[in-house]
């Protein structure tokens, strides 16, 4: 068989299910063996970009990867963002591009440039098939790395003369072996620390919202009682219903979760990626006692200094937690401070829940209204902008994986390709994608996409006409902001023209009811509505200091 036949036996080998992505010359000869395949769907999307953003959330999803697909140059470019982001965000992805033929690679040609090197930075592996008969070995060894914890993306090339090749290799059956785990000495230490300590908190990272680390995680809170704060990306890892649940950090400033932070005499992070929530946001005098559990040791860094590191199986480091509660029995702690913080946010969530008022609608009463309608299953998905720190506020989680906001990589344009592949990861469950005005036209023309998938989704736009995140920032630094405003099309023509239902909602007794129409409609809806942003200094002001996007490490 050709060697483009035997890259897709090895991916369907795989299990991979879908490859999403805009084919050129270079790759037409794989695209033809994938027209055979009954087992890989191809999605064919409208930019480069929002393919990768799809195979993300396919990923994050399934715990599986698919692949996003692009030709040499320019199509290996626009790939690059949506693949940087998972990458960081610790979604399993395969990034397949097309080359030229190898006769041409050593000098100047047409569309010519080193794409195996130009995505290394932003993947965990990146390669080139410069054999055929190499391809068995190198797709098995791609997606085991992209599955590893933790997880990302992997790159592959395959030149358009090697994807001629005739070759009689057979794909390598997959082989995945369980994870190694924590010695038991170096367990005990962390439990005796755990069993000492009178105010213990949790910071729930992406690690904990595997079904299995989150099951174990539930498991230990309902014998200590111990609270858990989640990262923007760890939300559902435990049940927002629940006594423990201490709500979300990772906005840039002082709030009411992190209060629980400034009284531990303990902090224990599972699964916790310092891109998430940098420690000197919490650990500003390097005095906090840390107990790190994770797949992965950890990082270097002045304000995050473990006294003892959990390095294995996630969830297996857990049970052997659990296991030790029941022989030894549960600990006392003094969890007061922990209730207020809980009794705090409640109220701050509640605040404007029966809002009345016209014009424009406060991002809480939306959230509010959103989290009523939507079921415990169902998906929210986040873009990035102003809307993004609101969400991570005031939008909590019933179950992992249901509310997925980027924050590692934080790419706006994230929204719309995301909620399409989840649509098709979940079709019995409803989907719903926040995006900002601006960040919505950057990936804008997947609305076609979604329409020809007949994608039953709901796309909610916050209209402030701005960059209002940027404003946000620079006011609250300056006192001002520069000229950071735009015009916008007429979004109900803008649906029209798409095939989309559109609706536009300007009183905020009427969003829940608008909400509740689009879901019950077929295909994909459009929800336009004004944003009163006056809340982003109101927000700033109440907290102290301005919240940032993403932080990162100093």
């Amino acid at each position: 068989m050709k060697a483009s036949g035997l890259m897709v036996k090895c991916l369907e080998n795989e299990g991979i299910e879908y490859v999403f992505g805009v084919p050129g010359e270079e790759n037409a000869d794989f695209m033809m063996s994938l027209e055979q395949s009954d087992k890989i769907k191809f999605i064919l999307t409208r930019h480069e970009q929002g393919a990768a953003f799809m195979a993300e959330i396919y990923g994050r999803l399934s715990g599986n990867p698919a692949v996003c697909l692009g030709t040499l140059g320019p199509g290996a470019t626009n790939l690059i963002t949506g693949v940087a982001d998972a990458n960081m965000d610790r979604a399993p992805v395969l990034v397949l591009t097309g080359q030229g033929s190898t006769a041409r690679l050593h000098k100047e040609s047409h569309q010519i440039m080193d794409v195996v090197e130009m995505f290394k930075p932003v993947t965990k592996w990146a390669t080139s098939i410069y054999n055929a008969v190499t391809i068995p070995e190198v797709v098995r060894k791609a997606v085991r790395i992209a599955r590893t914890e933790k997880p990302g993306a992997v790159h592959i090339e395959l030149p358009e003369d090697i994807a001629k090749h005739q070759v009689s290799a057979e794909p390598l059956d997959p082989r995945r072996f369980r994870r190694s785990v924590v010695d038991d000495k170096i367990l005990d230490q962390s439990f005796d620390l755990i069993t000492h300590a009178k105010r213990p908190v949790i910071i729930a990272g992406n690690g904990a919202i595997r079904r299995r680390a989150a099951k174990q995680l539930r498991l230990f809170c309902e014998k200590t009682g111990i609270g858990v704060l989640s990262t923007f990306m760890a939300k559902g890892a435990v049940d927002m219903d629940a006594d423990y649940c201490l709500y979300t950090i990772g906005l840039g400033s002082k709030d009411y979760p992190t209060l629980a932070i400034d009284e531990a005499d303990l902090v224990i992070t599972l699964g916790f990626d310092m891109v998430e929530y940098h420690p000197r946001l919490w650990n500003p005098h390097k005095n906090k006692p840390i107990i790190h559990a994770d797949f992965l040791p950890a990082e270097i860094d002045e304000y995050y200094h473990p006294q003892v590191e959990l390095v294995g199986d996630l969830a297996h480091t857990l049970w052997m937690l659990n296991q030790r509660l029941t022989t030894h029995g549960i600990p006392k702690y003094v969890l007061a401070q922990q209730a207020e913080t809980r009794r705090l946010m409640q109220n701050e969530l509640a605040e404007h829940a029966n809002d009345d008022t016209s014009g424009t609608i406060r991002p809480q009463k939306m959230l509010w209204d959103i989290r009523q309608v939507m079921g415990p299953e169902d998906i929210l998905l986040s873009d990035v902008g102003a809307h993004k720190m609101w969400i991570a506020r005031h939008y909590h989680c019933h179950q992992p994986n249901t509310c997925l906001i980027p924050n590692g990589f934080c790419s706006m344009g994230f929204a719309l390709p995301g909620a399409i592949a989840a649509s098709l990861v979940a079709p019995q469950r409803r989907i719903l994608g926040i995006s900002g005005d601006a960040g919505f036209l950057m990936n804008v023309q997947e609305m076609e996409t979604a329409k020809r998938l007949h994608s039953n989704l709901v796309m909610l736009i916050w209209e402030d006409h701005a960059y209002g995140l940027i404003a946000w920032k620079q006011e609250s630094e300056f006192g001002r902001h520069t000229d950071l405003s735009f015009d916008n099309p007429d979004w109900m023509q803008l649906a029209g023209a798409f095939g989309w239902h559109g609706h536009r909602v300007e009183q905020s007794t009427q969003f829940a009811d608008t909400l509740e129409t689009a879901f019950r409609q077929q295909g994909p809806s459009l929800i336009v509505v004004p944003v009163d942003y006056s809340e982003n200094m109101a927000l700033t002001r109440r907290l102290g200091e301005m919240t940032e996007p993403c932080p990162v490490a100093s």
